[in-house]
């Protein structure tokens, strides 16, 4: 677990892309550990109905046309983000 983005596939909150013929999008890798993607759900949750920061990045994407999931997925990422950087990277 060295970055950011191997802690986000241990989370199961890396960005997977995908296509359904002319359109192109991602979605969350379905992997990981389960527990830790459920916590960083929630994590999500809680700052959707009470961070302000979040409830104007969530109105800012969705005037943008992204849907609920995709932003969710976004959210996730980030804190996937927040929480590698607090836990800190293990020394070998």
């Amino acid at each position: 677990m060295g970055s950011e983005a191997s802690f986000a596939a241990l989370c199961g909150v890396s960005p997977v892309e995908r296509s359904s013929g002319s359109r192109r999008y991602r979605r969350l890798n379905r992997g990981g550990d389960r527990q830790a993607n459920a916590a960083l759900h929630r994590i999500v949750q809680t700052r959707l109905r009470f961070d302000p920061r979040t409830q104007d990045y969530y109105e800012r994407r969705s005037k943008e046309g992204k849907t609920r999931r995709e932003i969710v997925r976004c959210l996730e990422r980030y804190a996937a983000r927040e929480v590698f950087h607090l836990v800190g990277p293990t020394q070998p």
